[in-house]
Protein backbone atom coordinates (compact mmCIF):
# COMPACT_ATOMS: atom_id res chain seq x y z
CA UNK A 1 0.00 0.00 0.00
CA UNK A 2 0.84 3.81 -0.31
CA UNK A 3 0.13 6.50 1.73
CA UNK A 4 -2.48 7.48 -1.03
CA UNK A 5 -4.00 3.92 -0.82
CA UNK A 6 -4.36 4.30 2.81
CA UNK A 7 -6.20 7.41 3.00
CA UNK A 8 -8.22 6.37 0.37
CA UNK A 9 -9.39 3.15 2.34
CA UNK A 10 -9.16 5.32 5.78
CA UNK A 11 -11.39 7.84 4.26
CA UNK A 12 -14.27 5.44 2.92
CA UNK A 13 -14.46 3.44 6.27
CA UNK A 14 -14.81 6.75 7.65
CA UNK A 15 -17.21 8.51 5.67
CA UNK A 16 -19.19 5.13 5.88
CA UNK A 17 -19.80 6.10 9.30
CA UNK A 18 -18.06 3.32 10.16
CA UNK A 19 -20.19 0.67 8.67
CA UNK A 20 -17.63 -0.23 5.46
CA UNK A 21 -16.10 -3.04 7.83
CA UNK A 22 -14.53 -4.50 4.28
CA UNK A 23 -11.29 -2.62 5.05
CA UNK A 24 -11.58 -4.64 8.99
CA UNK A 25 -9.02 -7.81 8.94
CA UNK A 26 -11.33 -10.95 9.86
CA UNK A 27 -9.09 -11.17 12.36
CA UNK A 28 -8.76 -7.15 13.27
CA UNK A 29 -8.24 -6.36 17.34
CA UNK A 30 -9.67 -3.02 18.07
CA UNK A 31 -7.90 -2.00 21.92
CA UNK A 32 -9.32 0.96 23.77
CA UNK A 33 -6.36 1.99 25.82
CA UNK A 34 -8.24 3.86 28.12
CA UNK A 35 -9.32 0.43 30.02
CA UNK A 36 -7.77 -2.45 27.72
CA UNK A 37 -10.83 -3.95 26.65
CA UNK A 38 -10.11 -5.51 23.23
CA UNK A 39 -12.40 -6.45 20.54
CA UNK A 40 -11.42 -9.15 18.16
CA UNK A 41 -12.70 -10.24 15.06
CA UNK A 42 -14.93 -8.12 12.71
CA UNK A 43 -18.02 -9.15 13.81
CA UNK A 44 -17.16 -7.90 17.64
CA UNK A 45 -16.06 -4.84 16.03
CA UNK A 46 -18.93 -4.23 14.17
CA UNK A 47 -21.22 -5.10 17.65
CA UNK A 48 -18.99 -2.29 19.33
CA UNK A 49 -19.14 0.03 16.63
CA UNK A 50 -23.10 -0.21 17.03
CA UNK A 51 -23.39 0.18 20.63
CA UNK A 52 -21.02 3.13 20.30
CA UNK A 53 -22.46 4.55 17.68
CA UNK A 54 -25.92 3.74 17.05
CA UNK A 55 -27.40 2.41 20.44
CA UNK A 56 -25.49 3.75 23.24
CA UNK A 57 -25.40 7.03 21.73
CA UNK A 58 -26.50 8.74 18.44
CA UNK A 59 -23.28 9.56 17.20
CA UNK A 60 -20.53 10.46 14.34
CA UNK A 61 -16.83 11.03 14.16
CA UNK A 62 -16.22 14.46 12.99
CA UNK A 63 -12.79 14.19 11.46
CA UNK A 64 -10.20 17.03 12.32
CA UNK A 65 -7.02 15.37 10.85
CA UNK A 66 -6.33 12.25 8.96
CA UNK A 67 -2.62 11.20 8.35
CA UNK A 68 -1.18 8.38 6.63
CA UNK A 69 1.25 6.42 5.77
CA UNK A 70 1.37 2.99 3.79
CA UNK A 71 0.68 0.81 6.66
CA UNK A 72 -0.66 3.38 9.88
CA UNK A 73 -2.81 6.03 9.67
CA UNK A 74 -3.85 8.66 12.84
CA UNK A 75 -7.42 9.70 12.95
CA UNK A 76 -8.14 12.87 15.65
CA UNK A 77 -11.59 13.57 15.55
CA UNK A 78 -14.34 14.31 17.66
CA UNK A 79 -17.24 12.10 18.91
CA UNK A 80 -20.62 14.21 18.53
CA UNK A 81 -23.90 12.85 19.12
CA UNK A 82 -26.45 12.64 21.78
CA UNK A 83 -26.87 9.98 25.00
CA UNK A 84 -29.32 7.40 23.70
CA UNK A 85 -29.16 4.27 25.63
CA UNK A 86 -26.61 3.12 27.99
CA UNK A 87 -23.11 3.36 28.56
CA UNK A 88 -20.92 2.85 31.37
CA UNK A 89 -24.38 1.83 33.89
CA UNK A 90 -25.40 5.30 32.66
CA UNK A 91 -29.20 4.92 31.28
CA UNK A 92 -29.74 7.27 28.45
CA UNK A 93 -29.75 11.33 29.18
CA UNK A 94 -30.12 12.47 25.82
CA UNK A 95 -27.45 15.02 26.78
CA UNK A 96 -25.27 16.01 23.84
CA UNK A 97 -21.57 15.00 23.52
CA UNK A 98 -18.67 16.27 22.28
CA UNK A 99 -15.19 13.99 23.26
CA UNK A 100 -12.29 14.15 21.45
CA UNK A 101 -10.80 10.79 20.44
CA UNK A 102 -7.78 9.69 18.27
CA UNK A 103 -6.94 6.43 16.92
CA UNK A 104 -4.02 4.71 15.58
CA UNK A 105 -4.60 2.59 12.90
CA UNK A 106 -1.71 -0.31 11.78
CA UNK A 107 -2.35 -2.28 8.17
CA UNK A 108 -1.24 -4.91 6.67
CA UNK A 109 -2.46 -6.31 3.09
CA UNK A 110 -5.05 -3.21 2.13
CA UNK A 111 -6.58 -3.99 5.51
CA UNK A 112 -6.96 -2.69 9.24
CA UNK A 113 -5.67 -5.35 11.16
CA UNK A 114 -5.29 -3.10 14.32
CA UNK A 115 -6.97 -0.07 15.73
CA UNK A 116 -5.90 1.49 19.39
CA UNK A 117 -8.42 3.80 20.25
CA UNK A 118 -7.68 6.97 22.50
CA UNK A 119 -11.04 7.95 23.78
CA UNK A 120 -11.38 10.89 26.50
CA UNK A 121 -13.26 8.39 28.83
CA UNK A 122 -13.37 10.73 31.64
CA UNK A 123 -14.84 13.76 29.42
CA UNK A 124 -17.72 11.71 27.74
CA UNK A 125 -18.72 10.36 31.39
CA UNK A 126 -18.72 14.06 32.60
CA UNK A 127 -20.87 15.23 29.57
CA UNK A 128 -23.45 12.51 30.31
CA UNK A 129 -23.68 12.89 33.87
CA UNK A 130 -22.30 15.99 35.00
CA UNK A 131 -21.67 16.74 38.79
CA UNK A 132 -21.22 19.84 40.17
CA UNK A 133 -17.91 21.27 39.87
CA UNK A 134 -16.50 17.85 38.29
CA UNK A 135 -15.28 17.13 34.45
CA UNK A 136 -15.38 19.39 31.36
CA UNK A 137 -18.73 21.00 29.53
CA UNK A 138 -19.04 20.31 26.33
CA UNK A 139 -16.27 21.92 23.93
CA UNK A 140 -18.00 24.69 21.82
CA UNK A 141 -16.85 23.65 17.99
Amino acid sequence: MTADTTRAALTRYLESGHSDLGILAEDVIFTTMATGEEHIGRDAVRKMLEQMYREAFDARAELRTLVCESEHAVVEALFVGRHTGNFAGREATGREVRVPFCVIYDLAGGRIRRARVYLEIPVLLAQIAPQAGVGLPAPTA
